[in-house]
């Protein structure tokens, strides 16, 4: 008799178990999340762990498998990065031919341009696609760097640059909107008309000077972002900044003049001003991120010693 009832209980009691199994799931996943935004990590100087390392074989194999585990980390988030980018690029040459034509607007003409060698086209058609992959895989990028940076930082610090993976692609796209609207039709018709020469450009070179421009530009819109982070570490201060700002004018032009296609002072000027602009902000990022990390650890210090 038990053998006959005891399947039929079994799947009577299933979607119980079920929804008792979904509802674990859910609460182990908000634990785990929850968990992420409240630990605090161990304040642990990098001297004082190599002091230890040195003076003690266990101590020395500890810190050893514990950079192992970060390497392993590294490694997984710039695998699921590199998976992120190839999808997002593979997407992206479904429209790339649309997209080569709006970038060879500031030429005229995407005609204007001439190839001379037979693989030559399908090259810029995989770049011009390749950019667009990293614009639409910048916020998992982002989050990658995130999920292995946030570990090491303070919850407060945790919470507050959570904020950078949608502003992060804000600023790449903005940085790549810029160098169309404002460097590219500035620099395109100085480079064409210089000394009167009749121009018959390549597409490798004119889309190679347009993507490079858009990329390494869009890079450079991060700035405020990366000093925040690095602030946050308490490996930057926002003093340092503001003592260092000759240092950082050099830089940027430096910089400016790297990037920048044509060697005049407008066009120059064009990306060491958004640059210069985007240093204040860095600063401005810097005296926040410190500030919330100043306030975490006295909060901490206040916890283990029982009282102010």
């Amino acid at each position: 008799m038990k053998r006959i009832f005891r399947p039929i209980l079994w799947v009577i009691g299933l979607p119980w178990r079920l929804v008792k199994g979904l509802f674990r799931a859910i609460g182990a996943a908000w634990q785990r999340f929850i968990g992420f935004f409240t630990e605090v990590p161990e304040d642990i100087s990098i001297t004082d762990t190599v002091a230890d390392a040195l003076g003690s074989r266990e101590t020395l194999k500890e810190t050893l498998a514990g950079l192992g585990e970060h390497i392993d980390a590294m490694r997984k988030a710039l695998l699921r990065s590199v998976v992120a980018l190839s999808l997002t690029t593979g997407l992206s040459l479904l429209f790339t031919r649309q997209l080569m034509g709006v970038l060879a607007r500031p030429l005229g003409d995407i005609t204007q341009l001439q190839v001379i060698e037979p693989t030559e086209a399908v090259g810029v058609f995989m770049r011009v696609g390749l950019l667009s992959g990293v614009a639409f895989a910048m916020p998992w990028i982002i989050l990658e760097i995130y999920l292995f940076i946030a570990p090491g930082l303070m919850p407060r610090s945790r919470v507050t640059l959570l904020g950078a993976i949608p502003a992060a692609s804000i600023l790449f796209v903005l940085g790549m909107t810029f160098t169309y609207f404002v460097m590219l039709p500035t620099a395109i018709p100085f480079l064409r008309d210089f000394l009167g020469f009749k121009a018959a450009w390549r597409p490798s070179a004119y889309f190679g000077l347009v993507t490079s421009l858009m990329f390494w530009v869009g890079l450079a819109f991060q700035m405020p972002l990366i000093v925040y982070a690095l602030a946050a570490v308490g490996l930057l201060h926002a003093r340092q900044l503001v003592q260092q700002w000759r240092v950082a004018v050099v830089v940027i032009a430096v910089i400016a003049a790297a990037v920048t296609p044509t060697v005049d002072p407008v066009n120059m000027a064009l990306v060491m001003l958004p640059m210069i602009l985007l240093y204040g902000f860095s600063i401005v990022g810097a005296s926040v991120a410190e500030r919330s990390r100043r306030r975490d650890l006295l909060r901490r210090a206040i916890a283990d010693g029982g009282g102010p």
